[in-house]
């Protein structure tokens, strides 16, 4: 059974930083990409950062693309999303997930698979 459990959201202050870990289970890391993807209030769920199975290639959203860095550690089966200069705009629900979508629709929130329960990232003015 595959279980993705987040960790590391807390209230923060524009300009912060945190760091979110996802502990994976029941899964094989090296055959899925992985990934983080969140969910602010009223809104739909977004892409946010992606790293392809096996390789070192990562892919991001416009939105954070220089200010978040995710990383993998495949034989410790974590995936985790360094968060820097944050904004409110930042602030959501992020979920870690896995995918095995072609790379050209890795954006697409549907073609991610078991979520996590997510963990709640707020970012203050």
């Amino acid at each position: 059974q595959v279980h993705l459990a987040e960790s590391g959201g807390g209230l923060v202050q524009a300009g912060d930083s945190l760091r979110l870990s996802c502990e994976v289970s029941g899964l094989f890391m090296p055959n899925y990409h992985m990934g983080w993807l969140r969910q602010a209030p009223g809104k739909e769920r977004e892409f946010v950062a992606a790293s392809k199975r096996p390789g070192a290639n990562t892919y991001y959203s416009e939105s954070v693309e220089g200010r978040f860095t995710i990383s993998r550690e495949n034989a410790k089966k974590m995936v985790y999303l360094q968060m820097n200069s944050l904004k409110p705009d930042d602030t959501a629900t992020y979920y870690c997930a896995s995918s095995t979508a072609a790379l050209s629709a890795i954006r697409r929130p549907e073609m991610w698979h078991s979520w996590g329960q997510g963990t709640q990232v707020t970012v203050s003015l």
